[in-house]
């Protein structure tokens, strides 16, 4: 059987993205927040069990963002950190640690344990990679909290992160690592992402060989307000480091590339024997639903190419990674993830599995 599974998150309800403004304009409560999230978290997880899908997320639908939850109640931080441009013209911008010590003011596990009060099926969980949150430390330093002393705390709180939701029961826990292409953008030597690595991977080290079977890295050109952040990189500059990655499933964006025969032979030639790699079959940005029958196609040019029986298939994105961005409709991102499931089960079909 061919496995599938979601990236992610899923667009919140108007009433939500709403609700959030609302309480940052402090013109609603906590609890009235709490309310409007709990609403959204049930209906996601009972529209995402009726697509079929045998695996499901919680939508990341109280998630701040898919990159600064572990920051939500952190006190030491400044506006003015490491700005994300996108190819429209927009940017994200992170914030910077004024302070030490480094530590997680939210870790995923709570949101996975919510989810699982209400699931029937298994559910997977994000979290974010400690390369992007190494950009939390201001290039001047900090006075009295090396940066040396920055990382070791930064890879104990990652390793607590995941760990965290291993323990809670997660089917897989996804780091997100979606600054990996745009690390290409910045240093075309390489240079950057193989730091970026390195550090992951002192993170994964902490796991043993059975522990990060569960675990896997998520890699795309970024998907925000249906734009990207480095779509115009080659994934031959991304993708044999991409799978030194000490996990046992990659998950790697292709509905959106231009010659996805081209990335599948690139795969077949890095993907380790211990690794199964999740292929991107629905494309988040484009606004038109796939067929069935295209994801089905999409599959079988991906099992042409890559061994069946380490060969899996996902979304090339999270619909809505950022907790604002309403670009994509819920009913749309759900009819796309219906797609999925049913154009993988006519894969397997035509493959005789």
């Amino acid at each position: 059987m061919i496995p599938t599974e979601p990236i992610g998150s899923i667009p919140r309800p108007k009433t939500l993205i709403d609700g959030q403004t609302a309480f940052a304009e402090g013109t609603i409560s906590p609890e009235e927040l709490r309310a409007l999230q709990d609403e959204a978290l049930a209906d996601t997880i009972q529209r995402f069990e009726e697509t079929g899908s045998p695996v499901i997320s919680d939508g990341e639908q109280t998630k701040s963002s898919f990159v600064t939850y572990p920051l939500d109640g952190v006190t030491n931080l400044a506006a003015d950190g490491f700005v994300i441009p996108f190819a429209d013209g927009h940017t994200r911008q992170l914030p910077i640690l004024a302070s030490g010590p480094f530590r997680f003011g939210t870790y995923a596990a709570s949101y996975l344990q919510e989810a699982k009060k209400q699931a029937h099926v298994p559910v997977k969980q994000a979290v974010i990679a400690a390369s992007v949150l190494s950009l939390l430390y201001p290039q001047d330093g900090i006075e009295g909290y090396s940066r040396d002393a920055f990382v070791g705390d930064l890879v104990a709180e990652c390793e607590k992160d995941i760990r965290g939701s291993l323990e809670a029961g997660a089917h897989k826990v996804q780091i997100d690592f979606t600054e990996g292409r745009l690390a290409c953008k910045f240093d075309p030597s390489g240079g950057l992402l193989r730091d970026f690595v390195a550090l992951n991977n002192r993170v994964l080290d902490r796991f043993s060989v059975e522990e990060r079977s569960r675990i896997g890295v998520h890699t795309c050109p970024g998907g925000d307000m249906d734009s990207t952040h480095s779509a115009d990189v080659d994934y031959a500059q991304l993708l044999p480091d991409l799978f030194q990655l000490n996990v046992g499933n990659v998950y790697v964006e292709m509905a959106g590339e231009q010659d996805p025969g081209r990335v599948l032979d690139i795969i077949a030639e890095t993907l380790r024997p211990d690794q199964r790699v999740f292929v991107g079959v629905i494309d988040p940005i484009d606004p038109a639903v796939e067929s069935r029958e295209q994801v089905r196609d999409r599959v079988l040019e991906a099992a042409d190419r890559l061994p069946q029986d380490r060969l899996g298939t996902t979304d090339d994105c999270g619909f809505s990674p950022f907790g604002d961005d309403d670009s994509t409709s819920r009913d749309v991102a759900f009819e796309k993830i219906r797609a999925r499931i049913e154009g993988t089960k006519l894969a397997e079909e035509r493959l005789g599995l």
